[in-house]
């Protein structure tokens, strides 16, 4: 079955960078819509960043010009290059990827839609202290 595994998380003092790695098994990651996501305690699961099979890429407003989503095709692994880290960046991270039948790949209804994205990861933990 499909697997996405994320790698990367860490503590980290705000101002600092982590790059956050999101592996993909039975899953070609250059095929469908694939998405980063973070959930904060108390509070809901949030789109942070997504690309679409054609490369085109999403943002949440609040990382725009910081963090960066890129994909790797030949190690068949996503990314999420984060800097000038803040504390209210602290979450869990979850990879996630949609079946890439769905809308021939694009990030189509909603790039950020929890819902549309059928396979995630188990996530792992961002913490930025100040």
């Amino acid at each position: 079955q499909v697997q996405v595994v994320e790698s990367g998380g860490g503590s980290v003092q705000s101002g600092r960078s982590l790059r956050l790695s999101c592996a993909a098994s039975r899953y070609t990651i250059r095929s469908g819509c694939m998405g980063w996501f973070r959930q904060a305690p108390g509070k809901e699961r949030e789109g942070v960043a997504a690309i679409a099979s054609d490369g085109s890429s999403y943002y949440l407003d609040s990382v725009k010009g910081r963090f960066a989503i890129s994909r790797d095709n030949a190690k068949n692994t996503l990314y999420l290059q984060m800097n000038s880290l803040t504390p209210e960046d602290t979450a869990m991270y979850y990879c996630a990827a949609r079946d890439p039948a769905h809308y021939a790949g694009r990030c189509l209804f909603g790039w950020n839609t929890v819902a549309l994205f059928g396979y995630w990861g188990q996530g792992t933990q961002v913490t930025v202290s100040s």
